[in-house]
């Protein structure tokens, strides 16, 4: 069974920057996508990006343009390079590997966006 660790979260200002990254302990032939997650106090979780092993991306629109998801297949990593960051980017990001018969999650890194 493949596990995800996220790394990366903390405390930063508005219009700072922070990248987080996931380790997979392995590799699934059934994977359809990789992504991050996030859940804010009080909400639902929500999709922040997606990538394909061959490099697909999706991205919501709350974060289009200030977010880059990357990923590298040979180490089963991923990461999230997040920048201009904005309190309503508080919350905790999960990383997730997606396919059939898959729904892999990892424990989740706290980011908080505060001045």
């Amino acid at each position: 069974q493949v596990q995800l660790v996220e790394s990366g979260g903390g405390l930063v200002q508005p219009g700072g920057s922070l990248r987080l990254s996931c380790a997979a302990s392995g590799s699934s032939f059934s994977e359809k996508f990789m992504g991050w997650f996030r859940q804010a106090p009080g909400k639902q979780r929500e999709l922040v990006a997606t990538i394909t092993r061959g490099g697909g991306t999706n991205y919501a629109d709350s974060v289009r343009g200030r977010f880059i998801i990357s990923r590298d297949n040979a180490k089963n990593t991923m990461s999230l390079q997040m920048n201009f960051l904005e309190p309503g980017d508080t919350a905790v990001y999960y990383c997730s590997l997606q396919g059939p018969g898959l729904d892999l999650w990892g424990q989740g890194t706290q980011v908080t966006v505060s001045s």
